[in-house]
């Protein structure tokens, strides 16, 4: 399963730009800005997600400038932000013109994982999954997840094992058919799977 006082030179005067020690340590990338949406300083952004919860509710986005710029990274209250298509459009405080809006184009948008809205019954946030042990129904440990793939028709665990001196990469469709259970406390998944499968 799976929001600045700005310039029209620049999204941010210097007394925004924050180091990396006040970004709080739960930030996860929620999108990243495609450019300028109308006249009035809206930015049309692409969410990492299908569905786009935690960009929407969050009140504040931590933003980073696109990479091979100068590195500018503030925090920014959202006025509002809504589905546009398969993109979202938001209005930052203090951003009133195309020229402005323009000037994030390219740039990430961050959001506290606390912010996010409650998953609902057996749904998971990706990001809560990466790192959990993944173990068959016999206790044997298959790896960590170490990515999720969504191939359209359903979401993949990328399991991640060392083989000797290898790396494997086991794809389990995380699916009822073989997730058996998702221990997000112990940081643990049960898969109806064999190490043979792979």
């Amino acid at each position: 399963m799976s929001k600045p006082t700005a310039t029209d030179s620049k999204p941010l005067s210097s007394d925004r730009v924050e180091s990396t020690a006040d970004w709080p340590d739960d930030l996860v990338q929620v999108g990243h800005v495609l450019d300028a949406w109308g006249t009035q300083g809206w930015l049309k952004v692409a969410p990492e997600s299908n569905e786009p919860a935690a960009l929407l509710k969050a009140s504040h986005w931590w933003m980073h400038s696109q990479p091979g710029r100068p590195v500018q990274r503030a925090q920014y209250a959202v006025r509002l932000a809504r589905r546009h298509t398969q993109s979202v459009v938001a209005l930052l405080e203090g951003t009133t013109t195309r020229t402005q809006a323009e000037s994030f184009r390219g740039w990430t948008i961050h959001a506290r994982r606390e912010d996010f809205p409650p998953a609902g019954k057996d749904e998971y946030y990706w990001v809560d999954l990466m790192g959990c042990t993944v173990l068959n129904r016999e206790g044997l440990q298959l790896g960590t997840v170490g990515g999720l793939i969504d191939n359209g028709a359903q979401t993949v665990l990328q399991v991640r094992t060392a083989i000797g001196d290898k790396q494997l990469d086991r794809l389990i469709p995380f699916v009822d058919a073989y997730v058996v259970e998702v221990d997000l406390a112990a940081r643990r998944i049960v898969a109806d799977w064999l190490p043979e499968y792979d």
